[in-house]
């Protein structure tokens, strides 16, 4: 869906090359969200030797394995994490991928503050950890990302509830010095998807000042 939705607003911004700006058409951003089923995917600087299964071993656990065009390492995503896909032309807002990435942990510091948790950057790595200045540093944000003539695809994979053992079959973001964390294990209880994506949907209102206009359910 995402590929489609970057396909229509790349072919459009082809042809709005050849016509004059009143008759341009811009296409909407989107923005997605979706819980997989239990699947690893490896970006494409990532390196398969951060896979500590074979596929085989993987299939008899009901885990996927994909090779895929965003970038960035190894992660896993599954039930209680939500991944969400900012389709988006940077042209509507600045044509600038690490301060892109900036602006996506922005809006997850911004969430995490709102249950009383503090997100912190590691520097030279994206996504956000918690308890970076502990011995037991975790990650609860990851981030990977593509753009094709500056729109967006792939996204975030955010721990709410996520059953965190499914991270020990991998290296998760090709760091082996830092652990992976959720909001249940954080806050020792679990929290509603629903109420995550509210907190998610206006903090990425505010940070990317847009307005989420057409919702769809499911």
């Amino acid at each position: 869906m995402q590929q489609a939705l970057l396909d229509e607003k790349v072919a459009q911004k082809r042809k709005n090359r050849d016509l004059s700006p009143e008759r341009q058409i811009h296409l909407p951003d989107h923005l997605l969200f979706c819980e997989h089923p239990h699947v690893i995917t490896l970006g494409k600087s990532g390196k398969l030797e951060h896979l500590l299964m074979d596929e085989e071993a993987l299939a008899r656990e009901g885990v996927d394995f994909y090779k895929i065009n965003r970038g960035g390492d190894i992660t896993y995503h599954g039930p209680g994490q939500l991944t969400g896909y900012p389709v988006l032309d940077l042209d509507h807002f600045f044509t600038d991928i690490i301060k892109y990435l900036r602006y996506l942990e922005e809006v997850f510091v911004k969430v995490l503050a709102h249950y009383g948790l503090k997100g912190e950057r590691s520097a030279g790595e994206t996504g956000l950890w918690i308890g970076l200045d502990t011995p037991a540093p975790r990650k609860i944000l990851a981030l990977g990302v593509r753009c094709s003539r500056w729109v967006t695809m792939h996204g975030f994979g955010f721990n709410v509830n996520t059953d965190l053992r499914y991270f020990d079959k991998i290296i998760p973001c090709g760091i082996n010095d830092k652990g992976v964390t959720s909001l249940e294990r954080e806050l020792g209880h679990k929290v509603p998807m629903e109420e995550v994506k509210i907190q998610v949907q206006q903090a990425f209102e505010e940070v990317f000042d847009v307005t989420l206009t057409e919702r769809t359910p499911g």
